[in-house]
């Protein structure tokens, strides 16, 4: 059956990848962002659905579920925003609030891998689960969110910074493009528990979705839209031009998307995308895989080691050993105190 008009792919993958085929093209599935494009509302985005990629982060430190369902929250919002780099380097999300969860860190790195972190207090954590108060605002507290870009060695960071102050993930983020970016930009996130059956009966696996869409226009009357943030115009201008709803109409959309939508497979993000937008025409872009890759390495840490003054090597030692383990991955690194023995 031919694809409709009003969905195209572009760059679709080949057989060869075995993705589930809709006609003569291919879906993204789990663990790929998909961007796309609605030309009619000046409209572009990115979606997005992580199985087991998301699963295999979250089950390796077996995280309560309310700290899991959070940074799940954090990796969603670091792959929609990570894969439009276009150069070498990272986007980094990190919180650090006075909340039970103090401290969340996503890292992205171009082209494709992801790691994250979640730091909390058990006996708060606690407190707050057997008060029932698990919401992100009372998990977070007050602090800040830190969102930043860095293109490597010999270059300037950029970050933009916005007060979490009893908000979610998702309302600062929208606060971080009408402040820092200056993008009317709308976003959508929902985690969930699947539950699958296996060999070995029933198996809980997470996993988690988003769309972020963003309203880029071309023609001079829509970038004075009067309720735009960040419009380069003065309202007196907009009577030479008719009215123009396109942001609204694009936020009516996304408001009827059910939080299930995101993250049911059988959906998927094609499938989503043309309910959503069938009607204007829905242009969708090669998708951009993301793996569960960690940058650690056992050279690295023996080189951090190396630096490292014979009293601290000393103080670093257990058991006749210097035992070293990545919070991110949870690899653990051996190594023998001779080896850094200063002379």
């Amino acid at each position: 059956m031919a694809a409709p008009r009003s969905f195209v792919m572009l760059e679709t993958q080949t057989l060869a990848e075995h993705k589930p085929q809709l006609g003569e093209f291919g879906f993204a599935g789990d663990d790929h962002v998909v961007p796309y494009e609605v030309a009619p509302l000046d409209v572009r985005g990115r979606t997005v659905q992580l199985g087991p990629m998301l699963d295999a982060i979250l089950s390796r430190h077996n995280y309560p579920e309310p700290v899991a369902r959070l940074l799940a929250e954090a990796c969603v919002l670091t792959v929609l925003l990570g894969t439009s780099l276009k150069f070498e380097g990272k986007f980094i999300l990190q919180t650090r609030t006075d909340g039970p969860v103090d401290m969340l860190v996503a890292d992205f790195t171009t082209p494709q891998a992801l790691r994250a972190y979640a730091r909390f207090d058990a006996d708060r954590l606690q407190a707050l689960t057997d008060a029932g108060e698990t919401s992100q605002q009372a998990l977070l507290g007050n602090g800040v969110l830190a969102l930043t870009i860095d293109q490597g060695a010999h270059t300037q960071r950029y970050q933009g910074i916005v007060q979490l102050d009893g908000t979610s993930l998702e309302d600062a983020a929208r606060t971080y493009f009408r402040q820092s970016e200056q993008i009317p930009t709308d976003i959508k996130m929902s985690v969930a528990k699947l539950v699958t059956p296996g060999p070995a009966g029933a198996r809980e696996q997470w996993r988690a979705g988003g769309i972020l869409a963003q309203f880029l226009p071309q023609a001079p009357e829509r970038m004075r839209i009067p309720d735009i943030s960040g419009g380069d115009g003065d309202d007196r201008e907009l009577t030479d031009h008719p009215a123009d709803n396109s942001w609204q109409e694009l936020l009516a959309l996304l408001g009827t998307i059910e939080p299930t939508e995101l993250i049911d497979p059988t959906v998927g993000a094609e499938r989503l995308l043309y309910r959503l937008f069938h009607e204007h025409g829905v242009r969708v872009f090669r998708s951009v895989p993301v793996d569960d890759q960690c940058s650690c390495s056992r050279e690295k840490i023996h080189g951090i080691l190396q630096g490292f003054s014979a009293e601290e090597i000393k103080d670093s030692t257990e058991e006749g050993g210097i035992h070293v383990a990545c919070e991110f991955c949870s690899t653990q690194y051996d190594f023998d105190p001779a080896e850094f023995a200063v002379e």
